[in-house]
């Protein structure tokens, strides 16, 4: 059986990661990308379906853990019987290569620790054909599977019915490496890692990327931590975001809201894109630009709302039956079903980061503005359509009225350009469709008897995407609406305190069963609190919130209250960014990046 989500440590490449449990089981890892099929499943299994441990003989041995300070170096302390160790566990950041490096190193007394290695490819489809290659002095494991390879090192593993365990005893001083190395299998296999260079080059590379945070408010510790994450799911190669590191992690134990977020969500990346900029890291948002033009090339009518890491279109949502689920919470999806929905928020999401772009000095190049200009076009063109909104609802389509205020913002934006940076487009007429636009929202998108904003049009149901309204100019965060829209939340979307997206029992989103509280939700609430006014309201949500986090600083996407367990995927870029402008808003920058004027 898995571990509890939030007792997972991320160690990350910035091509894919690896979720270490308290245990010391690597239960996750997908090679050489976040969105490969995994070689360790055990998170949505049990060990059968692939793990690596490593801890302690003693059984009653007890650890702590942390992360060296502005890194992905995870340090494991066991402490057992016989004395102290340390397993201090990373992914090179290499250019050419994927190593996952577990260095045991003695501290007092004398610690045993076994190792259990399960290799199973291809999301447990897959037995691999394994030899010792090695030699007595360099002992190594060889491992095949079709396309794919890895070689392990360190270790003289003795096989027992596809499982291959060692010991390893460690004195004070005493370092022992075990170092795993993915490879195509048509490929001779990459050559000892140097572990000492490796160690030294990925400290060198996160701290330096961490130096250059600007943050002057309160929770740094937090912020520099969610910045990381964010970071650490950004590819190096490509500049793709995803949103999570896993798949179908369930919002629900035991349901089947189980989705697939190894992947580039434009909404998300955007926001990502957004308080990368506001903290300073304008290459980032020049590298993801780049992306954005390769993925969207061609006709805009056709963007879609998600991509590949690579800006791959065909991610078609299919179930996988050799995996059982997370504590059998099925099933299993790889893929997203929703990348052929149509959600009209997506390309306000991206207009609003490119300005904040824009304004922190990234200029146009020759096809970014046309680009632009060409997703303005597609905005007026599909106004008149309803969309499956920012929760990718699967019933019917609705004019949600986020989604409206999204494409009212993606208007905005291109008039901005045009009045206020020079740029060429049809300003007038986008400031006329965006004025009838507005009048739209005000007239449609609001409760007449409740004076609230509403989910829909035609609703009387509020929905916790409004929070974002006075986040992108629609509106002032004292608007009278929007206090009537934030109290009508507090009576019908709290739950033990924190915030549910909407209430899933109107069946809106055309699925059985039920969620816990949506972290992102909760963090646009203090940013709204933080926004009219209510600054001690929002301080103390902010403290719930960030007592969610777990003991290395991460989280999933959900909360559940009831259990005190974290919920969905793991770690949740979305949920680290609202943290980051939650703490922005409380030292007094209200709003998207681009409208601190």
């Amino acid at each position: 059986m898995p571990s509890p989500i939030e007792d997972y440590a991320l160690l990350s490449d910035c091509r894919t990661g690896a979720l270490v449990s308290r245990e010391g089981d690597i239960d996750w890892l997908c090679l050489p990308r976040f969105d490969s099929p995994s070689l360790f499943g055990a998170l949505l299994g049990d060990e059968t379906h692939g793990r690596w441990s490593l801890r302690p003989s003693d059984p009653d041995a007890t650890s702590q853990r942390r992360y060296i300070p502005d890194t992905f170096i995870l340090v494991t302390r066991w402490e057992t019987a016989g004395g102290i160790a340390e397993v201090h566990e990373f992914m090179p950041l290499h250019q050419t290569r994927t190593d996952v490096v577990r260095r045991v190193v003695g501290v007092s007394g004398s610690v045993e620790f076994d190792t259990e290695l399960r290799l199973h490819f291809d999301y447990a489809r897959t037995l691999p054909w394994v030899r010792q290659v090695g030699t007595p002095e360099v002992p190594a494991l060889h491992a095949t599977a079709g396309p794919e390879a890895v070689i392990v090192r360190g270790e003289a593993f003795v096989a027992e019915d596809h499982v291959h365990r060692a010991t390893v005893t460690v004195q004070p001083g005493d370092t022992h490496d075990l170092v795993l190395s993915w490879f195509r299998s048509h490929e001779r296999p990459p050559h000892p890692l140097d572990v000492e260079d490796a160690i030294a080059r990925t400290r060198s590379w996160w701290q330096g990327w961490a130096s250059g945070i600007e943050h002057d408010g309160p929770h740094r510790e937090e912020v520099v931590r969610s910045l990381l994450v964010l970071r650490a799911l950004t590819n190096k190669d490509t500049g793709g975001i995803v949103a999570a590191a896993t798949t179908s992690l369930p919002e629900e134990f035991g349901g089947s809201r189980n989705w697939d977020y190894r992947f580039v969500w434009l909404r998300d990346t955007a926001l990502t894109l957004e308080v990368l900029i506001s903290h300073g890291f304008l290459a980032e948002a020049h590298h993801w630009r780049r992306w954005l033009l390769r993925a969207i090339a061609g006709e805009p009518g056709e963007v879609q709302i998600m991509y590949g890491i690579a800006g791959e279109r065909d991610l078609a949502e299919r179930e996988l039956t050799s995996l059982p689920g997370y504590q059998n919470a099925g099933p299993v999806r790889i893929g997203n079903g929703a990348v052929d929905q149509y959600q009209g928020d997506v390309i306000g999401e991206v207009l609003v980061a490119l300005e904040a772009a824009r304004m922190a000095g990234l200029e146009e190049g020759d096809f970014s503005w046309p680009l632009q200009r060409a997703l303005i076009g597609n905005v007026v063109d599909e106004l008149d359509r309803p969309d499956n909104g920012i929760w990718e609802i699967r019933g019917e389509p609705q004019w949600f009225t986020h989604s409206r205020v999204m494409m009212w913002a993606a208007l905005d934006r291109g008039v901005r350009a045009v009045r206020e940076h020079g740029l060429p487009g049809d300003a007038a007429h986008w400031e006329e469709v965006r004025d009838a636009l507005r009048r739209e929202i005000d007239e449609r998108g609001v409760d007449p008897e409740l004076g609230c904003f509403v989910q829909h049009y035609g609703s009387h149901e509020v929905d916790a995407s409004l929070l974002v309204l006075p986040q992108v100019g629609y509106c002032a965060a004292d608007d009278p609406r929007m206090l009537r829209t934030v109290a009508q939340m507090e009576k019908t979307l709290i739950r033990d305190g924190f915030l549910l997206r909407y209430r899933t029992e109107t069946g809106i989103d055309g699925l059985p069963g039920d969620e816990h509280p949506f972290l992102a939700c909760s963090f646009w609430l203090v940013e709204q609190y933080a926004g009219s006014g209510r600054t001690e309201d929002a301080r103390e949500l902010m403290s719930r919130l960030l007592a969610l986090t777990n003991d290395v600083g991460l989280l999933s996407e959900e909360y559940d209250v009831a259990a005190g367990r974290h919920a969905g995927n793991s770690p949740q870029a979305l949920s680290h960014l609202t943290l980051i402008r939650a703490a922005d808003a409380l030292a007094g920058h209200i709003g998207r990046a681009a409208d601190r004027r």
